[in-house]
């Protein structure tokens, strides 16, 4: 039983592309490709503020004049 062989994988493959197509998996890389992307700019973004000691939040002041539930 143990791991498939490359024949095993090819088949797969096959499989898949009949399934699915070229073309949506072309779309799904890319997006899968720029959400990866998008990861890691927001990750060094995240560092570079910690580095730098910034913070992110805004402070609001103001005063509550009524008070309502939504």
């Amino acid at each position: 039983m143990g791991s498939f062989s490359i024949w095993h994988w090819l088949i797969v493959l096959a499989i898949v592309l009949v399934v699915f197509g070229t073309k949506k998996l072309r779309n799904i890389g890319g997006d899968v490709g720029g959400a990866v992307k998008s990861f890691k700019d927001a990750m060094k973004e995240g560092e570079q503020g910690k580095i730098d000691g910034a913070s992110s939040g805004q402070t609001i002041e103001g005063e509550v004049k009524e008070k309502t539930k939504v």
